[in-house]
C-alpha cells in the first residue's frame, strides 16, 4: 500500500505551510528519513524527511502550494504501485471527524490485525498508542469525540485558561499599588473567554492527532467496545488486536437527589461552554474542580457559593493548604459552606435553591462538582469477564487486567484520577503490551496541582498520615512565602512550604505548598523523593537560586533540622 507523504504540523500553533521546493520528481527513488521536500511557516524553513523508503509516486501539490498541516502532498511507494483514487483524480471525499483531526483511518470493510489497539484516546490513551508505536507495534486507536479526552477537550486545559485569564483580572486590579495607573475599568466578554479556551483545545488536540498520525497510528472515529478479548467493534466494523489498552476515562457524577434535573443545574462539562457570566453560581463540592472554578468566575464577577459535604474543601490535600485554599477563596468573595450535606435543588421562580441540612442557597446557576466516576462503556461483552472494584476496572501495577492480554490505564482504573499519572500509567501498559515484558508503575510520588492564585501542590503523605504511618516520629519543616525576597518582591507574599521528613533517615515523606508557582515548584521534591534524597541533603548540599521561589523549599528543609537561616528560630 503506498505511503502518504503529508505536510507536517511542527508545532502546535502551526496549521499550515508552504511548500518551497520539490526536492524529488517523480518516479525518483528516496530512501527512508531522506528530504523530499522543503517546506516553509510563518516562522522557519526547513526540510521534510520521508517516513519510508520507496519511489516517489505522485506530487499531490506544486511549488508554492500552500498547504494545511496534516494534508497529504504525494505518495511513495513501489514502482508502479497505485495511489488511492480520490487522490490520483484530485477530488475530494466529504471528511470524516476523524479525517478533519488529521489522523489516519482505516478502510471501511476492512477487518484489520494490530499489535495493540487502544480505546479512548485521552491522556492514558493516545500516550498509550504513540509509546507502543515507538516500541514498533502497529497500533489503533478509537475515540468516540475528540483525541485529547477530557484533560484537553472539558477538563485540565480549559480551566486553566479561564484561571489564567482570571490572572490578569487580579495583575489588574493589583496594578495600582505598584504606581501603575489604570483609567479604564475592565469587564468579561464571556463569549470571547470561551472563544479563545476553545481556539487552546483546537490547538491542543489538533496537536495530538498530528503526533498519532506522524507516527503511524491508526485513528477510528466512533464508540468501541470490546467485542471478544482480541477484537474491538467500532461503528459496525470489528477489529483484531494481540494486545488491548482500555483508556475509557471518566464521567462526571450527577447525584440522585431531587430536582437535579433542573435546567440551570450544569457540571463541569457544560459550564465551560457557558458564554454569560451568572450573577449568583452555586458550586456543589469544595474539591479541586470546584475550588479552581469557583476562583475563575469569582474573577469574572460572579457572587460564588461552595457547598461542601466534608468539614473542608480540598480535603483530601494536608490540612494546611486546605487551610489557606479556604482563605484564598474567601478573600476573592466566594462563600464557603463547609460540613452541608445537600438534600435537594427546589426551583423557586425559574431560579435553582441548593436546599442543605443547614440553610438554602438561592443561585442563578448551579455547578455539580463532585467527582467523576470511571467510563466503563468499553467493556462491551466483557463487562462480566473483566474483574471491577467500586466501578473502576481492578489492575494490577503493571497495569494488567484480569484479562491476560487486556490492559487497563488512566480514570478507568481509578488508581490516580489526574492525567499526568495517566501519562505514565499508559507508557507502562504499552511497553508491557508490545514487548511482554513486566514492568511495574510506581505511583508512590505523583504531584498534586491547584492553580488558584495563589496556587497550591503537593506529593507524598499529608502530615496526618506520615504520622499514622511513622508511629516512630516525623519532622516537619515550614518556611512562609512573606520571608522569601522573590515572593515580597512580587506582591505574592501568601503561602507556605511545609516538608515532612522521617525522625531516622531524614527521608522527605511529602511536601506541600502555597504560593509562587507552585506546580511547577513541586517537581523538585517530586524528583528528590523518587531518588530518595533526604532533607540532610537538600539543606545541605543543594544550591538555589536567589531571589527564586524554589528556595523557599530548600529552608523548609532546612527547618526540619532546626538550621532554618531566614526566620527565626523555633520555640522550644
Amino acid at each position: 500500500m503506498a505511503t502518504e507523504l503529508y505536510m507536517p504540523k511542527n508545532g502546535m500553533d502551526m496549521e499550515e505551510g508552504t511548500i518551497v521546493k520539490w526536492l524529488k520528481n517523480v518516479g525518483d527513488k528516496i530512501e527512508k528519513d531522506e528530504p523530499f521536500m522543503e517546506i516553509e511557516t510563518d516562522k522557519i524553513t526547513m526540510e521534510t524527511e520521508s517516513p519510508a523508503a520507496g519511489v516517489l509516486l505522485a506530487k499531490l501539490y506544486e511549488d508554492g502550494a500552500v498547504v494545511p498541516v496534516l494534508t497529504a502532498v504525494g505518495y511513495i511507494g513501489e514502482p508502479g504501485e497505485k495511489i488511492p483514487e480520490a487522490e490520483a483524480s484530485k477530488t475530494e471525499a466529504p471528511k470524516t471527524k476523524a479525517q478533519e483531526t488529521g489522523a489516519s483511518t482505516a478502510k471501511a470493510g476492512e477487518k484489520e490485525g494490530y499489535d495493540v489497539a487502544v480505546i479512548g484516546g485521552g491522556p492514558a490513551g493516545y500516550v498509550a498508542a504513540i509509546r507502543a508505536a515507538q516500541l514498533g507495534g502497529k497500533v489503533v486507536i478509537f475515540e468516540k469525540d475528540t483525541v485529547g479526552g477530557t484533560c484537553l477537550n472539558r477538563g485540565c486545559i480549559p480551566t486553566k485558561t479561564y484561571l489564567k485569564t482570571a490572572e490578569y483580572i487580579h495583575h489588574i486590579e493589583a496594578a495600582a499599588s505598584r504606581g501603575i495607573v489604570v483609567n479604564a475599568e475592565h469587564s468579561v466578554d464571556m463569549p470571547k473567554v470561551v472563544a479563545y479556551k476553545n481556539n487552546v483545545v483546537k490547538t491542543l488536540t489538533g496537536g495530538v492527532a498530528g503526533l498519532l498520525k506522524s507516527n503511524g497510528v491508526t485513528l477510528v472515529n466512533g464508540e468501541a467496545a470490546l467485542e471478544d478479548a482480541t477484537t474491538v467493534a467500532c461503528a459496525g466494523k470489528t477489529y483484531k488486536a494481540d494486545k488491548i489498552i482500555l483508556c475509557g476515562g471518566s464521567k462526571a457524577i450527577r447525584i440522585p437527589i431531587p430536582g437535579v434535573e433542573h435546567k440551570d443545574v450544569m457540571t463541569s462539562d457544560e459550564i465551560l461552554d457557558m458564554e454569560i457570566v451568572p450573577e449568583r453560581l452555586g458550586i456543589i463540592g469544595g474539591g479541586v474542580i470546584g475550588c479552581e472554578l469557583a476562583s475563575a468566575f469569582s474573577a469574572f464577577g460572579s457572587k460564588v457559593t461552595i457547598v461542601e459535604a466534608m468539614d473542608r474543601v480540598v480535603s483530601m490535600l494536608d490540612k494546611d493548604i486546605s487551610a489557606e485554599v479556604d482563605k484564598t477563596l474567601k478573600n476573592s468573595g466566594a462563600s464557603v459552606n463547609c460540613g452541608r450535606k445537600v438534600l435537594e435543588i427546589k426551583d423557586n421562580g425559574g431560579h435553582p435553591v441548593i436546599v442543605t441540612d443547614n440553610g438554602e442557597f438561592e443561585c442563578d446557576k448551579v455547578l455539580l462538582s463532585i467527582g467523576r466516576a470511571a467510563d466503563l462503556g468499553c467493556l462491551g461483552k466483557l463487562a462480566d469477564q473483566i474483574k471491577t472494584e467500586r466501578g473502576k476496572i481492578a489492575v494490577d501495577d503493571t497495569m494488567k487486567t484480569s484479562v491476560d492480554n487486556i490492559y487497563a490505564c488512566g480514570d478507568i482504573n481509578g488508581r490516580i484520577m489526574l492525567a499526568h499519572s495517566a501519562f505514565k500509567m499508559g507508557e507502562v501498559a504499552a511497553e508491557n503490551a508490545v514487548t511482554g515484558s513486566a514492568v511495574k508503575c510506581d505511583l508512590r510520588y505523583v504531584p498534586s496541582c491547584l492553580y488558584l492564585s495563589p496556587e497550591a501542590a503537593s506529593v507524598g503523605l499529608t502530615e496526618d498520615k506520615a504520622r499514622e504511618l511513622h508511629p516512630e516520629g516525623i519532622r516537619v519543616g515550614r518556611f512562609n512565602m512573606a520571608a522569601n525576597g522573590r515572593s515580597v518582591a512580587s506582591g505574592e507574599k501568601t503561602g507556605f512550604i511545609k516538608v515532612i521528613a522521617d525522625n531516622k533517615y531524614g527521608q522527605i515523606l511529602g511536601v506541600h505548598m502555597v504560593g509562587g508557582v507552585a506546580s511547577e515548584m513541586i517537581a523538585e521534591p517530586t524528583s528528590l523523593m523518587q531518588m530518595e534524597i533526604t532533607v540532610n541533603e537538600v539543606a545541605e548540599s543543594i544550591i538555589h537560586a536567589h531571589p527564586s521561589y524554589s528556595e523557599a523549599f530548600a529552608e523548609a528543609c532546612a527547618d526540619c533540622l532546626g538550621l532554618c537561616v531566614h526566620q527565626p528560630p523555633k520555640r522550644k
